[in-house]
């Protein structure tokens, strides 16, 4: 009878335990109130105390891990002593997009490299491809997502900054999730808390089929650790390394537009046209006294000779044959 009694108690404490890690509320209050079987249980029976929040954060900045691993990094030398406390105990995921214009994406590519080397960084992803211009040439555009250490991401944008003819176009965001990592970690201090109340009872298990239900209780509560954990891994190494895409642009020739020539009004000018009139009349003269020098000079001499020739011998015989008949 008794237990079936420590059965029924660790039943009902297991659906307390996983609503309050579900619930923002774990953060707030250390339990929720059992029920009556439940405060009878606990007496016979104690369980092990969770940590408070303060230990727990204590426990977490001695191995290492705390939100301030990784958020620290995000001091700037400028800041002030209240700021510096908060960029320390906050955990800021940031990312940034910034487009430049180079002179040669080649040469652009190269001294970003340098700079992702200089800062501790590293590439996530790059893309090159080319592009046709009016003018028939190919010019080269690239892409590169980065990963940045959260102190250098704003010495990261100065710098990229300085490969740029011209920026044309910077974004920067930030994600403050501090709240969402300190609930996580009060999710699995309670149910690290509820792993070892099941590890108790599985210990006092009386019987194969009693020890199987337990175990499996134990399984399902370990397996929400590890996922928990999993996302406050995830917050950590985001919070901890920026992302940063640049995308380069060469320098286009400017195109050359021809002017379009204005049509000029035609005005009438008497003047003009008594000029143009003049010229005709003078071209026609000289082209008449041109024709005639041509006749006397080059058709007279020619066709004269044989004219005279054929007129002197129809004189001739026309004379000749009159003669007989007088």
């Amino acid at each position: 009878m008794k237990t079936r009694f420590k059965i029924t108690a660790l039943i009902a404490l297991l659906g307390l335990t996983l609503l309050s890690a579900c619930g923002a509320a774990a953060t707030e209050a250390p339990a929720a109130e059992a029920p009556a079987a439940v405060e009878s249980f606990a007496m016979e029976q104690p369980a092990a105390q969770a940590p408070a929040p303060a230990e727990a954060e204590a426990a977490k900045d001695a191995q290492g891990g705390g939100p301030a691993e990784g958020s620290g990094a995000g001091v700037l030398p400028n800041m002030d002593s209240t700021n510096a406390d908060f960029a320390v105990s906050h955990m800021i995921i940031k990312d940034g997009q910034i487009k430049l214009q180079v002179e040669d994406t080649d040469v652009a590519i190269d001294r970003a490299t340098q700079v992702i080397g200089d800062l501790g960084g590293y590439i996530i992803s790059s893309r090159v491809w080319y592009q046709p211009h009016y003018d028939g040439e190919n010019y080269k555009y690239a892409t590169i997502t980065i990963g940045i250490p959260v102190a250098q991401f704003e010495r990261a944008l100065s710098r990229l900054r300085g490969l740029a003819v011209k920026v044309l176009d910077e974004t920067a965001s930030g994600e403050d999730v501090t709240n969402q990592f300190v609930d996580l970690q009060s999710q699995v201090t309670n149910l690290e808390a509820t792993r070892d109340r099941i590890k108790s009872f599985l210990d006092d298990a009386k019987t194969v089929d009693e020890a199987l239900r337990i175990n499996q209780e134990l399984a399902s509560v370990e397996a929400q650790i590890e996922q928990i954990k999993g996302q406050m891994n995830y917050l950590q190494d985001r919070s901890a390394y920026s992302t940063i895409t640049v995308n380069f642009e060469p320098v286009l020739p400017e195109i050359v537009e021809t002017p379009t020539p204005t049509p000029t009004p035609n005005v009438w000018q008497p003047g003009e046209t008594y000029k143009d009139a003049k010229e005709a009349v003078t071209s026609a003269y000289q082209g008449i006294i041109n024709f005639l020098i041509w006749v006397v000079i080059f058709l007279v001499p020619i066709f004269a000779p044989p004219v005279l020739i054929v007129w002197a011998l129809i004189k001739f015989f026309t004379r000749k044959w009159r003669k007989p008949g007088q």
